[in-house]
């Protein structure tokens, strides 16, 4: 059984409808990416994913689990993290108090351990967030402020990790570094569902990828498969 099943997802926002009947899986241990241009509807399934949009039809299942009958912060205990488009980061708090927030569904004897374990990690991963962990998380880079956004997220702990254009304006070293990253976080055992306008990037990390245009999925396959097919890359990947 897929962790993540997605099976005839519609969404509108009032008479806009956004996402058009797809489906779509994620298998444990798997890197998936959706791509598109804006307006495709990449953002909308992944917010409808993490539980913050209601879809108008279709299912969504976690872990067994259906989306809809669960609030978007108890699927965070359960396993799904969602990273937003643009960080969303608290920018008056500092990077280690940021950090802290993610992992705000732990409880009880074992948080002590879980907030040290994540944190470590979280600098293990980000070398530059050990040394600015007591600066305000909104005067970092935006690099930096990329990194501290799935660092938060992963201190949730996460079978899943839903990534939203981790690329989003920053410089091609700083995406190569953070794509880098989510490879190793994949290694250690972390299943990604990426979202990425940027196709060359994801399509080389990924193991399969979907495409989406205009709410629906129009190609989907092996990451490589893909990577190699003229037409998309002429029509749909910007990659001609």
């Amino acid at each position: 059984m897929a962790l993540l099943e997605i099976d005839g997802l519609h969404v509108h926002y009032g008479n806009i409808q956004a996402v058009r009947g797809i489906s779509l899986s994620v298998a444990e241990g798997e890197i998936v990416a959706v791509l598109g241009s804006n307006g495709a509807g990449k953002t909308t399934t992944l917010r409808a994913v993490a539980g913050l949009l209601r879809p108008t039809a279709g299912r969504i299942m976690f872990n067994g689990v259906d989306v809809r009958t669960v609030p978007a912060h108890a699927l965070v205990g359960q396993g799904l993290a969602h990273c937003p488009e643009g960080r969303k980061i608290f920018a008056t708090m500092t990077v280690e108090e940021n950090l802290d927030l993610g992992a705000y569904m732990h409880r009880g004897r074992n948080l002590p351990r879980y907030l040290h374990e994540g944190k470590q990690r979280a600098f293990r991963l980000f070398p530059i967030l050990a040394q600015r962990r007591h600066q305000l998380a909104g005067t970092l880079s935006g690099g930096e402020q990329q990194m501290l956004a799935i660092a938060r997220a992963l201190m949730a702990r996460p079978r899943l990790l839903a990534l939203d254009e981790p690329s989003m304006g920053l410089a091609p070293l700083v995406v190569k570094a953070i794509f880098r990253i989510i490879g190793e976080v994949n290694v250690e055992g972390v299943t990604v569902l990426l979202v990425e306008q940027n196709a060359r990037a994801a399509l080389r990390l990924a193991h399969r990828a979907y495409v989406l245009e205009t709410g629906r999925i129009t190609a989907h396959g092996a990451a490589q498969e893909l990577m190699s097919d003229e037409l998309l890359q002429a029509s749909y990947l910007g990659m001609a």
